[in-house]
């Protein structure tokens, strides 16, 4: 029998040797089940990106008995440090790191399939840690701008590519199971507030002086604990040799869809496709309505509901600790809907790899569309306990349209070039992650200046969330296979796969790599992942007891 090497050879003792994508190249005593978690250790460190708001209002209290720079411009603010920074510069932040998400996923997507994993990985841990300890400098300086560069720029910049590095590996990993794979790793980002906010909570505690916040201190040693855990994760990877597949499986299952190729498009050819486009849209008009809730939920919870969460009547004045209970049960909310934008992550994909891509989303529109014009109706019939649960579905399927659309992308475009594909598609997210907060805030303010009442503001945001989900739902009932004319001919595909530097022999005998047991490691590098995620679900649930 011939022998498969865990990795092809290349020169030992350098970077480019150790973190090249040939050395990546399984071997015969690997077991695919081992990727997951790498790419767990990863999404669950960039995931952090949604428990920023833990920052926000720590970091508009850096300087003692300052006023706020509250009559400076935001420009003016990045440079200001005689005052404190206001809670809308600095949430700024977000938007910037979500912008760069995008961007930079569109830019290093082509680079990242012929790079491999690791060193996709390696640098994702370097940009997003290094990110944060930058902006941790920027804190303890006072200077706003280079907060902004760490965090938003450069951290940006990690998310996009550790975001999108363990997409294309996943699917060639698991084609047999393409739904479920990436969902397990876009679990993490949905579930990486879980466990990241709380860190970052106590950290700031431990590290206040003299009522200051420690927010510089918590910033620089979370990018330590995040380079170095994100480096582990990018050193886990493994990729499969060119033409390997999953033992039992040949692939028929997928012949009887139209809309699984098994031929593949090149990624410079997928973005001028209008099934490109029309998944962009899809994508889009999912994250905006879901940003939408996810942006209203606390504070909607609180004006809709108000005293009748505590069974008193909605126009009696409450006391300190009665709104105190409300905000506790509000938190209690954000926490449930941090629980279920992650497993609502791997059950969608889960559920499409059983249902299809295309009804999945159907699903999502159509329900999220019935979901989304119930809400109002809830809140005036003061029935909390079903706004919850509707809530939680809602945003179950706003994690679950991040975690579906790479395993559609894969069955529209291929798996060859997936990762770069997905890459240019995550500016629609970038697109929502900033028009959506300000489409929700501007049309919040204009129903308040025209004197609608606070509890009933909502309603009609949530309808215009509802249309936004109907254009989604168009959109996806227009896909269709892709042309023939676009897909690679044996000679692109060829060319292609050569650009990875892939030796000829791996390639030849990849029917007999990646058939080793799961063994020790394997129960070792689920726990690493495991275990801090469950940690990150008992803090969720202990959380949302409040509202109960």
């Amino acid at each position: 029998m011939t022998v498969v090497p865990e990795a092809v050879a290349t020169p030992r003792g350098t970077a480019s040797g150790w973190l090249a994508r040939e050395r990546t190249v399984a071997g015969p005593r690997f077991n695919r089940w081992l990727v997951p978690p790498a790419a767990l250790a990863i999404h669950l460190c960039i995931g952090m990106a949604y428990g920023f708001s833990v920052f926000w209002l720590p970091m508009s209290k850096l300087v003692p008995g300052a006023e706020s720079c509250e009559s400076l411009g935001f420009f003016a603010q990045l440079f200001a440090r005689s005052c404190n920074w206001t809670v809308p510069a600095v949430t700024h932040i977000f938007e910037t790191f979500i912008a760069m998400l995008g961007i930079s996923a569109a830019i290093w997507g082509g680079w990242l399939e012929h790079a491999g994993p690791r060193k996709a990985g390696f640098i994702a841990a370097l940009c997003w840690g290094g990110g944060l300890l930058i902006g941790g400098i920027g804190v303890s300086m006072h200077q706003l701008w280079l907060v902004f560069l760490g965090c938003g720029v450069l951290g940006g910049v990690g998310l996009g590519i550790g975001y999108i590095a363990p997409v294309s590996t996943l699917i060639k990993w698991f084609p047999d199971r393409r739904g479920m794979a990436t969902g397990f790793a876009i679990m993490g980002f949905g579930g990486g507030a879980m466990i990241g906010a709380p860190i970052a909570v106590a950290l700031m505690a431990h590290f206040t002086r003299g009522g200051i916040s420690g927010v510089a201190d918590t910033l620089m040693v979370m990018g330590v604990l995040y380079i170095i855990a994100m480096s582990a994760g990018a050193f886990g990877f493994r990729v499969p040799p060119s033409g390997w597949k999953p033992q039992g499986w040949s692939g028929e299952a997928a012949v009887g869809n139209r809309l699984i190729t098994t031929k593949h498009v090149h990624v410079n050819r997928a973005w001028k496709t209008p099934q490109f486009w029309m998944l962009w849209i899809v994508l889009c008009m999912n994250v905006t309505a879901g940003i939408g809730v996810l942006a209203m939920a606390s504070p909607m919870f609180q004006e809709v509901f108000g005293g009748r969460l505590l069974g008193l009547a909605a126009a009696t004045a409450l006391t300190t600790a009665q709104k105190a209970s409300i905000v506790a049960a509000a938190a209690g909310l954000v926490g449930l809907l941090s629980l279920f934008n992650s497993l609502g992550r791997i059950f969608w994909a889960w559920a499409s790899d059983f249902i299809g891509r295309k009804t999945t989303y159907v699903v999502f529109f159509l329900l999220g569309i019935v979901l989304y014009c119930s809400l109002p109706t809830l809140g005036h019939m003061g029935l909390a306990g079903v706004f919850v649960i509707v809530a939680c579905v809602i945003i179950s399927m706003y994690g679950g349209g991040f975690s579906t659309v790479p395993a559609y992308l894969a069955d529209i475009f291929g798996t060859q070039m997936v990762g770069a594909i997905h890459g240019r598609l995550l500016t629609a997210w970038s697109v929502a992650g900033v028009v959506g907060p300000f489409l929700i805030a501007a049309l919040r303010q204009a129903q308040l200046d025209a004197g609608v009442a606070k509890n009933l503001v909502y309603d009609r945001t949530l309808y215009i969330l509802a249309g936004l989900l109907l254009i989604g739902l168009i959109a996806n009932l227009m896909v269709r296979p892709v042309k023939e004319a676009h897909h690679m001919s044996e000679a692109e595909l060829e060319h292609e796969r050569s650009l990875q530097h892939e030796a000829p022999h791996v390639t030849a005998n990849a029917d007999q790599a990646a058939r080793g047991g799961f063994g020790i490691v394997g129960v070792m590098a689920w726990a690493l992942v495991g275990v801090p995620f469950l940690i990150g679900v008992w803090i969720a649930l202990s959380k949302a007891a409040a509202l109960f």
